[in-house]
């Protein structure tokens, strides 16, 4: 009986964080369709809907001005509907397709805009509520600290927070993360950290990488895991038993938010270049459902992750969004450039069955790619 509530109480809680990484996945999306929704109101753009996801209305709301908000049932995307956004129509005031082509590039670029800007409010609030890429020393091991004095060798100390691994200064932005920098040395390598202690900057210069291992000698991975000696190398760090992610304080968190979410929008890009020239595959891709296993899955290892993906979540749509691809912002930005720049705009039906047949191959693609890690 104890076994089937156990059971159960892990099937309800893996529920709720599977609904929670849906509400943060609806909430990146609403977040963009409401930068084409602000832009559109400031030009006075004819909305006909907002809408929360596809499929059947299951909450409707006309408003006085012919607005209509909904949330529908397939809460996996959304759209702001533009009168006259698809098809030529003159006779309806505000129609989107009568606005200037300026008027038109701005709106079509708030949703972009809006992710982006959302990414560097996440972008803070993780820093300074979490910290994401500076590491702090909570723990250093009686044994390595005993090693490294009769080594005549520097080590670090309970609290500091290191900034700098032999002169590299340690920023996701540009990417020098911890991990990487230190996975360029062996164990027993020597090199230098900057590190601030007590409130100050210091250097040592003389700092070995250790063998991580238990009380009983063995080697271990950063879980307390057993493992072999050969793995051992690419998971010794700094004779360190525990860290964390350092905390950044107001004005910190301010100056960094906006170069984290550069940071992430330049990998971003750096993965859609490896995309194209055939250097990652289809397992690291995911669609809206794996995206969302993913979240609930990290979410539940720790909390702190969720604030992880906001920031993230965000950046990938804004950048995948501005990519010229039928049926996505970037695509129908160049049409209204073509149009600006010709005087005239490419026939409507042909545009709308180029966005139509992009949407299709779109929509098919991430849910192959959502099979392909079902099925693996």
């Amino acid at each position: 009986m104890l076994s089937t509530l156990a059971s159960f109480a892990s099937v309800m809680t893996t529920i709720g964080y599977i609904l929670l990484a849906l509400l943060v996945l609806m909430l990146t999306i609403t977040i963009h369709e409401l930068g084409h929704y602000t832009f559109g109101k400031i030009f006075k753009f004819k909305i006909n809907e907002f809408s929360i996801g596809f499929g059947k209305a299951i909450y409707s709301h006309k408003c006085k001005s012919g607005e209509t908000f909904s949330i529908r049932l397939i809460p996996l995307g959304g759209y702001c509907a533009f009168a006259g956004e698809d098809e030529d129509t003159k006779d309806v005031e505000g129609a989107f397709n009568t606005k200037p082509p300026w008027q038109r590039i701005i709106v079509q670029l708030g949703g972009v805009l809006f992710n982006f800007l959302s990414a560097i409010i996440f972008c803070f609030i993780l820093l300074i509520g979490f910290g994401y890429d500076i590491p702090k020393i909570d723990h250093v091991g009686t044994q390595y600290e005993q090693q490294a004095v009769a080594e005549g060798r520097d080590i670090v100390q309970d609290g500091d927070i290191i900034l700098e691994v032999n002169g590299t200064k340690i920023s996701f932005a540009s990417g020098n993360t911890f991990n990487k920098l230190i996975s360029q040395y062996s164990v027993g390598d020597t090199f230098s950290l900057t590190v601030r202690r007590d409130g100050k900057e210091i250097v040592l210069d003389n700092v070995t990488k250790y063998y991580r291992m238990n009380q009983d000698g063995e080697y271990i991975d950063s879980s307390g895991h057993v493992i072999a000696i050969e793995d051992a190398n690419s998971t010794g760090v700094l004779g360190v038993d525990k860290s964390s992610a350092y905390r950044y304080n107001f004005g910190e968190a301010l100056l960094g938010c906006i170069p984290l979410a550069g940071g992430m929008a330049w990998q971003v890009l750096v993965f859609l270049g490896q995309l194209l020239i055939g250097q990652v595959g289809l397992s690291d891709i995911g669609g809206p459902i794996t995206t969302i296993s993913m979240m609930a899955e990290y979410t539940q290892t720790n909390f702190a992750n969720l604030f992880v993906f906001l920031p993230f979540i965000s950046v990938n749509l804004a950048v995948f969004n501005i990519l010229p691809i039928p049926s996505l912002d970037g695509a129908r930005i160049v049409f209204t450039v073509i149009e600006w720049v010709r005087g005239k705009p490419i026939n409507r039906n042909v545009e709308a069955y180029i966005h139509f047949g992009g949407l299709c191959v779109l929509l098919a693609f991430v849910v192959v790619v959502d099979i392909y890690h079902l099925i693996v």
